[in-house]
């Protein structure tokens, strides 16, 4: 019975690996592996796509501020609503769809967000599940997004507003947004 539980496991994982649907028609055991992450036979690791983390890093690591889910969210980048993801959507297809953005999407960090976010490939992961996932997007309101992320949104800063007007050409935001 172990070799059986054991050869089962690795017949899941090479399954979602080679996206033969497995995972799909068995989700209990894909839903599991996905958000636990697991290592190859070859020593390569698949982190965990854990939406619930993605949904706060989405907010909390201001891809917000240009990418918007379902309304939520900045309108100069790609919209990330589930509705528009590929199903089943390949992480590394999109990490290198990022890859090809990334001068662009430096720049508008270091513009908006002051400096080039920092993120691990865990947390990418959580982020490409997030936006995978539309039961998790569901959840998703302005409530998720920490107060320096909004005030970022809208071309605020720390004193209440009151640079707004000489803080909109740098920012791109007007003081009305």
């Amino acid at each position: 019975m172990k070799h059986h539980v054991i050869f089962m496991s690795l017949f899941a994982v090479a399954a979602v690996t080679s996206g033969n649907g497995y995972a799909q028609q068995n989700p209990n055991v894909g839903t599991e592996m996905s958000r636990a992450g697991f290592v190859l036979e070859n020593g390569l690791e698949i982190p965990g796509f854990d939406p619930v983390k993605g949904r706060k890093l989405f907010a909390a690591k201001g891809c917000v501020v240009c990418h918007s889910v379902n309304g939520i969210g900045g309108e100069d980048a790609p919209e990330f609503s589930a509705d528009y993801m590929d199903n089943p959507m390949n992480a590394f297809d999109f990490a290198a769809n990022m890859w090809r953005g990334a001068s662009a999407m430096i720049a508008m960090q270091e513009n908006e967000l002051g400096e080039q976010i920092e993120i691990s490939g865990e947390e990418l992961a959580a982020i490409i599940a997030f936006v995978h996932d539309a039961e998790e997007q569901a959840k998703f309101s302005q409530a998720d997004i920490p107060e320096d992320i909004e005030d970022l949104m809208h071309g605020g800063d720390d004193d209440g507003g009151e640079e707004h007007a000489e803080d909109a050409g740098s920012t791109g935001h007007t003081a009305s947004e």
